[in-house]
């Protein structure tokens, strides 16, 4: 398959993502109720309350709460029908009040409301981190020193994490230790049965190899689960992490399957936001594939990083499953963003992608 037949079309991602917009009708909330609940839940909190809607973000509806003296953000769970398990905003609050005391750079989580009659679906508030998201990989802005200082912050930042042990910060409970690959790629399956809306040869294909070819798994670490250059807030002004962002799909397992999520970026011709293949990488500063898979593997500690090909064939067929859900939203209409289905229509060249690298793996 040729690289025009796997484009996925570029887009001005900054324009697209960044900076808030007035709430879409269809995720208007109701703001006394919601200010209601902040003076009995939010310490400290003084109105009056002001609520946008952040342009970034396809799964989880997000808002900027803005208070004369400090801005907030509100993730909630959307409305109407949804794939099982998925959307677990009560999850993520979990995560990152544990991550958040043990001094990992996440928001200040500020309180959970389960109560649905507040806002109609559960959500939490946490604090706005003040910074820069790289919305577009190419880092157009920067010189090529500070892109490469970028991209192994990174790096370093998902190292940390995977370092970090869970039972120590309270996050022992979080997921079930072992197997995580083979779950994974059961629930990404049955998730991916969910939400069809037409048949893709190369998933069908992938979806008879993975669960037969999957790697040892060797340590247990909490892993993001969609950790990617523009799921982080960089301080304005130096190369470092402020804030990782967007838990929703955290839990303990593997983590080499959440390192190799960052390769997608790599894998994935350029197309305006975190993808890079085309682009003459070692002209902009940008590390090589080969680059980040060793930094990751300092950084973590390891000796070697296994199995390369068939994490990434995983991870491309689970972000195949997520476009196809996201179709399946906008076909339905519950979808977060206004660009749901063009997203969706990614899921086809995705997958070929995807089995690409699997037979790469062996398939």
């Amino acid at each position: 398959m040729s690289q025009s037949e796997i484009s996925l079309g570029l887009v001005d991602s900054e324009k697209l993502f960044s900076g808030t917009k007035p709430v879409e009708e269809r995720h208007r909330i109701d703001g006394a109720s919601l200010e209601r609940w902040m003076v009995e839940n939010v310490s400290d909190y003084a109105g009056p309350l002001e609520i946008l809607q952040f342009k970034g973000g396809q799964s989880n509806p997000t808002y900027c709460l803005e208070t004369p003296s400090r801005s907030y953000v509100l993730r909630r769970k959307p409305p109407g029908k949804l794939l099982p398990s998925a959307h677990a905003v009560d999850r993520e609050f979990k995560v990152i009040s544990a991550l958040h005391k043990a001094g990992f750079p996440v928001a200040k989580p500020y309180g959970l409301c389960l109560d649905e009659s507040v806002l109609g679906t559960m959500f939490y508030i946490m604090s706005m981190e003040a910074g820069r998201v790289f919305w577009d990989g190419a880092l157009p802005d920067l010189d090529p020193a500070m892109r490469r200082q970028v991209y192994l912050a990174e790096i370093k930042t998902l190292a940390d994490l995977h370092r970090l042990n869970p039972e120590e910060i309270g996050l022992g409970d979080f997921g079930r230790p072992g197997n995580y690959c083979a779950r994974q790629v059961e629930r990404w399956i049955k998730q991916y049965r969910a939400s069809e809306t037409e048949k893709i040869d190369a998933m069908e294909r992938l979806i008879a190899w993975l669960p037969g070819t999957i790697p040892e798994q060797d340590r247990v670490s909490i892993v993001h689960g969609d950790y990617r250059l523009n799921n982080m807030i960089f301080y304005p002004d130096e190369p470092r992490v402020r804030a990782v962002l967007d838990w929703e799909l955290s839990t303990l397992g593997n983590p080499l399957a959440d390192f190799a999520n960052v390769l997608i970026s790599w894998a994935v011709p350029y197309d305006g936001r975190a993808n890079l293949k085309g682009l003459d990488l070692a002209a902009l500063g940008i590390p090589s594939m080969e680059e980040i898979i060793e930094a990751y593997r300092v950084a973590s500690g390891r000796s070697n990083i296994p199995d390369v090909d068939w994490y990434l064939a995983y991870n491309l067929f689970r972000l195949a499953a997520i476009m196809q859900g996201i179709a399946a939203r906008a076909r339905d209409g519950t979808a977060s963003s206004s660009r749901a289905a063009e997203e969706g229509r990614t899921a086809i060249p995705l997958a070929a992608i995807a089995w690409q690298f699997a037979q790469r793996a062996g398939a």
